[in-house]
């Protein structure tokens, strides 16, 4: 099973990323950051699948992911509709804010232990979720604030179930994920313009030919694989703000309309018009 390395962003003038209603249920994203997840899925029954633990949810989950544990997207396969938000909290928040502020030590506990992975349930769950799926509504300092009150929420139930016995340390070493981030975080600041692989290797001190080769032994995919689908993912949220195909085209560094629907259709099943007109058709 290959994992991939996830690097995450908060939102503009945010200390968080939140994202509401992703929809992943087609692929099998099996996944780490540095960044810990709190994710809530209502209206489906799937698979909990975190660290070396897997398990079955029904109906909803809410679960509290700690620091570089994989796990895998908790919609995989999901064919009913639902509902999901996941929140994203990077370590340097944790380490500096409920570290460091006496009235949040609670909080900071509570991540200390997510390195377990820790399911939430009965009126902890219904409650929180209730909160986050409402999250995406509130300005930018009351959404702080509820984020906030939710953790303290989290921290003070006991309503929990941890996922591992010990707290899981992840097999990648910290030279290995950083060298990661910084490949993906060139992907992420470049994917707009061309990208050559020699500019790629380059950051790793790597040969064009020794790059390719750790690329793909470390993600399982090559490198033009992975470029191609991060180009994708982007042309989808373009898609679905209303971009022309040919905007969306140029817009995420495809050079050639023909290949880009050709990609599109490789890795969605679907061309881009016909996403963007199922999407609408929704709405």
């Amino acid at each position: 099973m290959e994992i991939q390395f996830e690097t995450i962003s908060p939102d503009e003038n945010s200390s968080f990323r939140l994202l509401h209603n992703p929809r992943l249920n087609d692929l099998f994203y099996w996944h780490f950051h540095p960044e810990y997840e709190l994710v809530y899925i209502e209206g489906a029954s799937g698979n909990r699948h975190v660290g070396e633990h897997i398990s079955r949810y029904e109906g909803s989950d809410l679960v509290l992911i700690g620091s570089n544990i994989p796990h895998l997207n908790f919609d995989y396969g999901v064919q009913t509709d639902y509902e999901k938000v996941v929140l994203h909290i990077q370590p340097s928040f944790k380490n500096k804010v409920f570290s460091e502020i006496p009235e949040l030590s609670s909080i900071f506990q509570l991540f200390e232990n997510s390195q377990h992975g820790i399911a939430f349930i009965g009126d902890t769950k219904l409650s929180v979720g209730k909160r986050l799926k409402n999250i995406h509504l509130l300005p930018p300092f009351e959404q702080f604030l509820e984020v906030l009150y939710i953790f303290q929420i989290l921290a003070s139930s006991q309503e929990v179930i941890l996922l591992h016995e010990q707290p899981h340390v992840n097999q990648y070493s910290k030279k290995e994920q950083e060298r990661l981030r910084r490949i993906y975080s060139f992907i992420d600041e470049n994917y707009k313009s061309k990208i050559a692989v020699d500019d790629v290797a380059s950051l790793c001190n790597l040969s064009k030919a020794a790059f390719c080769r750790y690329f793909k032994k470390t993600t399982g995919n090559t490198f033009i694989t992975f470029l191609n689908q991060y180009r994708i993912s982007q042309a989808k949220k373009l898609l679905l703000m209303g971009k022309s195909v040919s905007d969306t085209c140029y817009g995420c560094g495809f050079e050639s309309l023909s290949y880009f629907n050709r990609s599109f259709k490789k890795i969605t099943k679907e061309n881009p018009t016909a996403f963007k007109n199922k999407h609408f058709k929704r709405i």
